[in-house]
């Protein structure tokens, strides 16, 4: 099997949703970065990310939808009808100059990705993950919903059962919407309870479908490993799916701004590590994250988990810069960053006790995929 292959593109390092909006940090052009300064990126595992074509968006958003969001960024201004039907020009989806095509780059990734892998493989496309995008609207930072767009460019591909795993802190209502029902998807979800946007609770099982486990506040790396292994790694390998889609969402650590969970991004690799081999296809996507330093350690740490990296105690002074060049204006946890979040990519692991509404709605869980089973 070839080896793993990342899927970026420059558009990502100077676009921006705006001075004070939460995606206004560097993510993707980070994990590039510092990939190709600890040498894990050489050019023939490196894919452009193609931006993806309206017609080729068609197959899951609505033609008005589409029109409208390139209409949009082509007069840098929203009408009363575009945020009203599509939300377009609100707080949370403003218009900013690449508006379309920001979003269309990571789908085209996530569309990419899922004909590079009708043979099998391991891709990696940090710029997607956007889960919240509905049909005919942008939702929660997402203008699309790349997600979407990859399984259904697996299934194009001859790819019936796939098992996708989401470990954003934020439930994946626009997937839940896009393979509600369908018998040969596997959803599971682990996300905060009670954070935005409010779905994913425990009794929903979306047509059948999904398995959504809301945790607590707090949420410890010892806590996410009894999930991983007591839930998701045992649920996915009974469906025996022949793709797993992981949408690894870096908002869950301790140091993320909108969250409240408390992992450390060993948390992340080794639900990675634990779904690597589950499927003769693997694509990892991003998704949720909002410290600059964080994400864009937790991301380039997956990118060595796939590969088999080791990853160094202490950076080399190559990658040490890419870190020390980041900026996070407007945020307290941007005034005094702590002196690892440049000279290491692994946080210090934060275990804690497992607390009895994880197990007992594990276990929840666990009984109705076997009656169903």
């Amino acid at each position: 099997m070839s080896k793993p292959r990342l899927i970026g593109a420059e558009i990502f390092r100077h676009s921006s949703y705006g001075r004070w909006h939460p995606l206004r940090v560097p993510r993707v052009s980070t994990v590039m970065d510092l990939s190709r300064a600890l040498g894990w990126l050489p050019p023939e595992q490196f894919i452009i990310a193609p931006r993806a074509k309206p017609k080729a968006l068609h197959v899951w958003h609505t033609p008005a939808y589409i029109a409208s969001l390139q209409r949009v960024e082509a007069t840098q201004e929203a009408t009363a009808q575009d945020r009203a039907r599509h939300d377009l020009g609100s707080v949370t989806n403003p218009v900013y100059p690449e508006i379309f095509r920001r979003p269309a780059t990571a789908a085209g990734g996530s569309l990419l990705a899922g004909e590079l892998l009708r043979d099998g493989g391991i891709i990696y496309n940090p710029p997607g993950g956007t889960h919240h995008g509905m049909p005919d609207r942008a939702n929660g930072f997402c203008y699309l919903n790349d997600p979407v767009l990859a399984m259904l460019s697996l299934r194009r591909s001859g790819v019936r059962r796939i098992a996708y795993v989401d470990i954003d802190a934020h439930h994946c209502d626009g997937v839940a919407e896009g393979f509600h029902g369908d018998p040969d998807c596997l959803m599971i979800s682990v996300h905060e309870e009670g954070l935005w946007p409010r779905t994913g609770l425990l009794d929903d099982d979306a047509g059948g479908s999904a398995l959504n486990l809301p945790v607590p506040r707090g949420l410890n790396d010892d806590e996410m490993a009894y999930i991983r292994d007591a839930l998701i790694v045992p649920q996915v390998e009974t469906f025996r799916p022949d793709a797993v889609v992981l949408l690894c969402g870096a908002d869950g650590v301790e140091e993320d701004p909108l969250a409240h969970l408390s992992l450390s991004n060993n948390a992340h690799w080794a639900v990675t590590r634990a779904l690597m081999g589950l499927a003769r296809r693997f694509l990892v996507l991003g998704g949720g994250g909002y410290n600059p330093w964080s994400v864009g350690r937790l991301w380039t740490g997956v990118w060595a988990t796939l590969n088999g990296h080791e990853i160094p105690d202490r950076l080399p002074p190559e990658a040490e810069a890419v870190l020390r060049a980041l900026r996070f204006d407007g945020n307290r946890r941007g005034k005094n960053p702590p002196e690892h979040w440049f000279t290491t990519l692994q946080d210090a692991a934060r275990g804690g006790p497992i607390r009895a509404e994880i197990t007992d709605r594990v276990w929840r869980l666990s009984q109705r995929a076997s009656r169903k089973g």
